[in-house]
């Protein structure tokens, strides 16, 4: 009789696990919604029992948990947590109400004042935000280096030095960063370190989702996610999630329960059942339009530069082809595209203005990873907590593809750049 685990991550967002101690899978096809808040403890013992095992990992196999409150534990967000677990290959998961939340929780939950982190200088607008306006306040020296310029990180190393911070694809330039020459860096590191002080590596992994990159296999030793995005998928409910070592488990799940920033069990459900099943037939549709939306704005006069990891022209693709691999072994450059236009050729503003007020199958929106295409200005808009355009260029556009026909979408963007043409 074959275990789950003989069949393949596709087939396993799917069904998920075949028995879960922490629901009866038994007569479910699809996995039930938990909508309690609170639960019936028989006995004091049961619920002296339960607070108890606060902060255990809880696994499908052997006695159910004893669940008390929603905030500290509840099956139907426990299920996702597990699902999202194995899709990365970690150790274990804690779910957030957003992704920024697990952020701050991932980082919040090891760093003592003091701690330092160094990260790349382009990342998301609000982990910018989160590194610039809050961690200096609360003692945590946030710098910013080229995390692939190896010798200068070196020089920035210090005893105080926790985490390397970074997003691979970077959002919004999709910059790639080597996580194995990271993580080369940081063995030579922690060879000289406690094991309570070791130097982590941190990934957001957003843009590329388990689908397209498995970063813990690459070298991290902390995943995050926005589940508001490509996992989640279809623009419904927000979310986020930490996969992380079992020795930090402990620790994430009393900050969730202390900081209250807990995913709530419908939108879990919304995830698991709708999100992660599909993730990659969308993944795999959007990257085939990608691949001829990609070359197609190469070819337009007036736009600069374009930034996809499948483009033969992409900088880094040798390392893309290396990192960004699907479940099947396949190269997934994923469904991002980044571009930048020549303003003395092309209005970008009232490229995108065109977009917001004719466009049909391309939609002006922040978010990405949508069913629908979105497309947005960085600088103006994700990323203007930079306050300049060092985040992507002042007239770089970013494109999350989505599920439409490649043909419309090609129509309207090509619509948009003639209407937007300076005469």
């Amino acid at each position: 009789m074959s275990n789950d685990r003989d069949y393949k991550p596709t087939t396993r967002l799917v069904h998920g696990p075949s028995h879960s101690a922490k629901w009866d899978f038994s007569h479910h096809v699809t996995p039930p919604l938990s909508s309690s808040t609170t639960y019936r403890l028989d006995s004091a013992e049961r619920g002296a029992r339960g607070f108890s095992e606060i902060g255990q990992h809880v696994e499908d196999d052997g006695e159910p948990p004893v669940y008390i409150y929603d905030r500290l534990d509840e099956p139907t967000r426990s299920i996702l947590e597990g699902e999202l677990c194995d899709a990365e290959r970690g150790e274990c998961c804690v779910t957030f109400a957003s992704g920024m939340g697990a952020i701050s929780a991932s980082l919040g939950s090891i760093l003592r004042p003091g701690d330092e982190i160094i990260t790349h200088p382009v990342v998301y607008g609000c982990t910018h935000s989160l590194f610039t306006n809050w961690y200096p306040k609360l003692g945590f020296p946030v710098h910013s280096e080229n995390l692939n310029d190896i010798e200068s990180v070196e020089k920035l190393l210090s005893e105080k030095t926790r985490v390397l911070f970074l997003e691979s694809p970077a959002n919004p330039t999709l910059e790639l960063i080597d996580l194995g020459a990271l993580r080369t860096l940081t063995d030579a590191v922690n060879a000289s370190r406690p094991s309570d002080r070791r130097l982590l590596i941190y990934i957001d992994n957003t843009f590329a989702t388990p689908f397209c990159q498995r970063p813990l296999e690459l070298g991290a030793d902390v995943v995050l996610h926005s589940l508001t995005k490509n996992i989640g998928g279809f623009g419904t409910d927000i979310g986020g999630a930490v996969i992380a070592p079992k020795s930090m488990l402990a620790e994430l799940l009393l900050y969730r329960k202390d900081f209250g920033g807990v995913l709530s069990s419908k939108s879990a459900w919304a995830i698991m059942v709708y999100g992660l099943p599909t993730l990659p037939l969308r993944l795999e549709r959007q990257q085939h339009t990608a691949l001829e939306v990609a070359p197609w704005l190469e070819s337009v006069e007036g736009i600069v530069r374009v930034s996809y990891p499948g483009l033969p022209s992409f900088p880094q693709r040798a390392l893309a082809e290396k990192q960004m691999i699907d479940f099947d072994g396949e190269f997934a450059p994923g469904n991002m595209i980044y571009f930048e236009m020549d303003d003395a050729v092309i209005d970008a503003k009232g490229f995108l203005n065109y977009i917001a007020k004719f466009a049909y199958s391309v939609t002006l929106a922040v978010s990405l990873g949508h069913t629908k295409t979105l497309i947005e200005s960085p600088a103006s808009m994700t990323h203007s907590s930079y306050g300049d355009s060092s985040a992507g260029g002042a007239t770089g556009i970013r494109l999350s593809i989505g599920l439409e026909s490649p043909d419309d979408i090609l129509r309207d963007l090509g619509e948009a750049v003639s209407a937007s043409r300076v005469e």
